[in-house]
């Protein structure tokens, strides 16, 4: 989005810092590589690139080494191609019956995971691929319970595959599963899964399939499951900065550092002074003690705010954190300021990378008993996308001075 001009102010914003998306596809790349040299990296961009923005998310991780791009839905593939990006997409959530023909028109690549999507994907093919092969990942669950055709149906999809890719119909480009706990370091599940990946891989090449992509690492995976990284990693949450794999003994479990691409601020909308026993909020769940100074901040629930926040989440605002006073409301909370000095149009920082002492995303998850996956992804629509990259960083930094 374009910047407002100077002296206006915004109600809020997430600024999202892409060059901390490019920094963080490159060392998840080399981590990747470092565990098998030679592999590639595809961007998980799904979900309007994790709340960040799909498209220019796709552009910056391409730019930093990305071969592939991923996204859950068809219609979030055909967006991205609406945008001008040409890197091979793959998605991999379609039902049967769906209509896969702008998808298909577009060259994106599908999943299979069933002989019922394969005909269904089969069906529609023909004159929306231009005739050609169309280019098929076959999804197998190693484990996990959700998509992929269980390992004993197995044989029989590869045989569809098979006599689809001798018609001429099919190309086989790769080979997919997804760990349940990948993230976690020595978790036992993750052998698991991959001795059924194993298996699933000697059953696709005893077919006569070559899948050049062979994907089973997630962003956890890759950092800490080395034996896990095949021809392709799969990184989402790595992209955005947002670290997966929890910390252990006090330290973390990988040398990569990654950095938090998005900073979501909001200017304080109004202040007054009020009594000690002053309510604050929905069903007074908080009451001042003393004569106090609280800060209205226009964000809520359905700005993506968790109501889960009230009480428990903090802000910084006026050089400290300071936790959401009573319920958060569908469109504003309120902060307990004291008796600091705090005006309108100041700035507050609800997470970012933590430079200035603001939360992070990860904090704002724990408050809210939930992950920061979700935290950054529910952030909606009503709160404008600002990009940065290179010599704008500097800029937004100055703009983050206090009052905006």
């Amino acid at each position: 989005m374009e910047t407002p001009p100077p002296g206006s102010r915004e109600r809020a914003v997430a600024v999202v810092d892409l060059w901390a998306v490019r920094a963080n596809t490159r060392a998840l790349l080399a981590a990747a590589r470092r565990a098998a040299p030679g592999a590639e990296l595809m961007a998980v961009v799904k979900a309007d690139g994790y709340g960040h923005g799909a498209a220019p998310v796709a552009r910056e991780a391409v730019a930093a080494g990305a071969a592939v791009l991923g996204v859950a839905t068809p219609g979030e593939a055909v967006q991205l191609r609406d945008a001008g990006i040409a890197a091979p997409v793959v998605a991999w959530l379609w039902v049967p019956g769906e209509d896969l023909r702008p998808a298909l028109a577009a060259g994106v690549q599908l999943t299979v995971s069933s002989t019922q999507q394969l005909a269904a994907l089969l069906d529609q093919a023909g004159a929306a691929a231009g005739g050609g092969p169309v280019p098929v990942h076959v999804k197998v669950d190693t484990g996990l319970g959700r998509g992929g055709v269980a390992p004993a149906a197995l044989p029989e999809l590869l045989a569809a595959v098979t006599a689809a890719r001798l018609a001429g119909r099919v190309e086989v480009v790769g080979l997919m599963s997804h760990l349940a706990n990948g993230e976690v370091p020595e978790d036992p599940s993750v052998a698991d899964q991959l001795a059924v990946w194993d298996r699933a891989r000697r059953a696709v090449r005893a077919a006569g399939l070559a899948p050049r992509w062979e994907h089973l690492a997630n962003t956890g995976a890759t950092l800490v499951h080395p034996a896990t990284v095949g021809t392709l990693v799969r990184c989402g949450i790595g992209l955005y900065g947002l670290d997966p794999v929890p910390p252990g003994g006090g330290e973390r479990q990988h040398p990569v550092a990654l950095r938090p691409a998005m900073t979501l601020r909001a200017a304080v909308a109004l202040v007054k002074r009020v009594p000690a026993g002053h309510g604050v909020s929905y069903g007074w769940t908080y009451r001042t003690t003393r004569e106090t100074t609280l800060a209205l901040v226009p964000l809520g629930y359905a700005d993506g705010i968790p109501r889960a926040a009230s009480n428990r989440a903090q802000v910084w605002l006026a050089g400290r954190r300071r936790t959401v006073a009573g319920q958060v409301a569908m469109d504003q909370f309120v902060v307990d300021c004291g008796d600091d000095p705090v005006a309108a149009g100041d700035e507050v920082l609800l997470f970012g990378p933590g430079d200035r002492g603001e939360p992070t995303a990860s904090e704002w998850a724990v408050a809210c008993g939930t992950i920061d996956y979700e935290i950054v992804t529910r952030v909606g629509p009503r709160v404008p996308r600002r990009h940065v990259s290179g010599s704008d960083r500097g800029a937004h930094r100055t703009e983050q001075g206090g009052r905006w």
